[in-house]
């Protein structure tokens, strides 16, 4: 018996010694779409489970706020998701492939099956109730006229880009006869709808102009009485990137996320009077720090989650940007919902806390009350030590530091990895990052900069590299470097470097300046700035860093890693999703034909089918085993 105690003992201390996998990583749930009943007693939600082939299953489930009791609403094993209650209740409406492209359902809550209420071969893109729940409005592409498809079926689909697009348009639905009328047509592209308080009329971010590569959308209202189809008035014409339109429930006064120097992304909360065109900023001296999901709670006050450097806060904040904190939440929080009694359901994670949900009453701590990612409290997670080092110009660089699991002594120096994030406008986040884990699991150090240019530090630090990609960001990488070389922990002969889109940038742009990196992983790069601009999805966000090649070459031309290939001497992989607008292909195999030509050790790996970030189950499993094996290769 002892011995049968003693061998279950080391098998489980075998397991529990066990480094992290690929696998493991993906096997995560995820929580999103919260929304309260009109009451405030339950709460839908969608659950998305791990990827498996080349989809990930997506749930609405139910939560009954008062006893905390969890129910699963729909089993399709397909995408379920945007619940959304009907204004008395009664009904949920979500959206779901079971059928096909994305269509709008029914779900009742006094039981029974979910009918489809559209049937369309265009996907739902999003939809609303209206404030009496006669209608739901919805956004949706245009039809192909019949001479397309014919054209289409017979292979002569030749088609003028622009002049031929199909935008997407508003739809009205009644929820009770399933008739479906078109709303808006003309030039006009539609992007976002909310209803207004009389319930007649919508308001809606638009452009009549969508062929425009520039930031040219406006906050329109869209008159659903107007004959014979919607008409359009133009309510803020906003400067650079906006989102998350939003109208206080007495409707007199229009809220949004704005950008107070027209670019890169959207920062502020800005508020101004339905029917005045004088936004004012309400965020920008007293939080300063990115803003979202901006929530109305009254005509007065409204609820916002915040980027916080590695950190995320949900708060209320007055017409006056005054703000009160939710603190002590324990966690990062991310989606949120808050019922009218002031109660908050929301995210929560950090690196080693699995996403669960959790609900906040007033006055109480927040409880969690899902286990759906459960098994990963037994799964080793590393959780990250957070520094901050001055850069080479005195500016305070915050970093997350993960320090490998079993070093070989307190006095060792381990081989280090610098992972840099995406954007530039992005950053790192006390959150689970599957590569820095595995390679701490395996004996690295993994330091994740966020460089000037991160959000979560205010609009200055973000401006800080407009015109400066390869600049002081990365100086920053070096500075973190030099400051855990000079603490005795990393080796300074053992250096690699590595990240994904604008990280893939700078890991590819590093190695053209220092051959101190002896390894480096570059996913879906830029690399040729100019060409990037003529050949990406939208060049609106580059504009704002570098204007337009056209007329500063000299700018895209100084900061493009092509510029200078012929130094790098470091082995790099190159990982690249073939469907790639965002950063398209010809990224990659630029920088991939330069490295050939000047004899540098490199691998290039494409994934058929792959946007700009990886879906496919099997193609996210190689690319982790992948990143493993060439920083092993090099720096073991």
């Amino acid at each position: 018996m002892r011995t049968t105690v003693l061998l279950l003992s080391l098998a489980a201390a075998a397991i529990a010694a066990e480094p992290l996998t690929p696998e493991q990583t993906l096997n995560r749930r995820a929580i999103g779409d919260l929304e309260f009943s009109p009451d405030g007693s339950r709460l839908v939600f969608t659950v998305t489970e791990p990827v498996k082939g080349t989809a990930r299953a997506r749930a609405i489930w139910l939560l009954d706020v008062g006893d905390g009791r969890l129910r699963q609403l729909t089993f399709s094993g397909k995408s379920d998701g945007s619940p959304r209650w009907s204004p008395d209740g009664s009904t949920i409406a979500f959206t779901s492939d079971r059928d096909g492209a994305a269509q709008l359902y029914l779900l009742p809550m006094r039981g029974g099956e979910a009918e489809r209420l559209t049937d369309r071969q265009e996907r739902v893109e999003a939809f609303r109730w209206s404030p009496d729940g006669t209608r739901i409005a919805l956004l949706m592409n245009e039809s192909k006229p019949e001479a397309l498809q014919q054209r289409e079926k017979d292979k002569d689909d030749a088609r003028v880009v622009d002049k031929e697009a199909r935008h997407e348009r508003v739809w009205l639905v009644d929820p009770a006869t399933k008739k479906l009328t078109q709303a808006t047509a003309g030039p006009w592209q539609v992007s976002q709808i909310e209803w207004l308080p009389d319930g007649r009329r919508l308001l809606a971010i638009a452009t009549d102009r969508p062929e425009v590569d520039q930031w040219i959308d406006a906050i329109y209202t869209i008159d659903l009485e107007h004959q014979p189809i919607g008409g359009f008035e133009r309510m803020v014409a906003p400067r650079g990137p906006f989102a998350s339109v939003s109208v206080s429930p007495d409707g007199r006064t229009l809220a949004y996320i704005g950008s107070r120097t027209e670019g890169p992304s959207p920062h502020d909360l800005y508020l101004t009077p339905m029917g005045a065109a004088s936004p004012r900023n309400t965020t920008a001296t007293t939080i300063d720090r990115p803003i979202a999901q901006p929530r109305w709670i009254d005509n007065e006050t409204l609820a916002i989650q915040v980027q916080r450097g590695f950190a995320s806060a949900l708060a209320t904040v007055d017409r006056n940007g005054n703000a009160r904190w939710l603190d002590d939440l324990g966690v990062n929080p991310s989606a949120f919902a808050r019922a009218q009694d002031g109660t908050i359901a929301f995210v929560g994670e950090t690196t080693a806390r699995a996403p669960e949900l959790f609900v906040k009453r007033p006055s109480a701590p927040p409880q969690a009350v899902s286990a759906f990612n459960a098994r990963w409290a037994s799964i080793p997670v590393i959780a990250p030590e957070f520094m901050t080092f001055k850069s080479y110009d005195g500016v305070d660089i915050e970093a997350a530091l993960l320090r490998p699991v079993a070093p070989r002594s307190a006095t060792s120096r381990q081989p280090l990895i610098v992972l840099v994030h995406g954007g530039p406008t992005g950053r790192w986040a006390d959150a689970f990052e599957p590569w820095g884990q595995l390679l701490a699991a395996r004996g690295y150090l993994v330091l994740y900069p966020n460089v000037r240019g991160s959000t979560g530090y205010g609009q200055k630090f973000i401006g800080m590299n407009r015109g400066d990609w390869g600049g002081g960001d990365y100086q920053d990488v070096l500075s973190g470097v030099d400051a855990l070389v000079a603490r005795g922990i990393a080796d300074p002969e053992r250096l690699g470097i590595g990240g994904w889109s604008y990280g893939g940038y700078m890991a590819a742009w590093a190695v053209t300046q220092t051959t101190r990196f002896r390894a480096s992983v570059s996913g879906a790069p830029v690399i040729d700035l100019a060409s990037e601009f003529g050949t990406e999805n939208g060049s609106q966000y580059d504009e704002w860093f570098y204007g337009t090649p056209y007329e500063k070459l000299e700018g895209f031309t100084r900061s493009s890693p092509i510029t200078f290939v012929k130094n790098v001497r470091t082995p790099t992989l190159l990982l690249q999703g073939e469907a790639d607008e965002t950063d398209p292909i010809g990224q990659s195999q630029q920088f991939y034909r330069g490295l050939k030509r000047y004899d540098v050790d490199s691998d290039f790996v494409v994934y058929p089918r792959e946007p700009h970030g990886l879906r496919e189950e099997k193609h996210l499993v190689d690319r982790l085993n992948r990143v493993v094996a060439w920083f092993d290769k090099y720096l073991k």
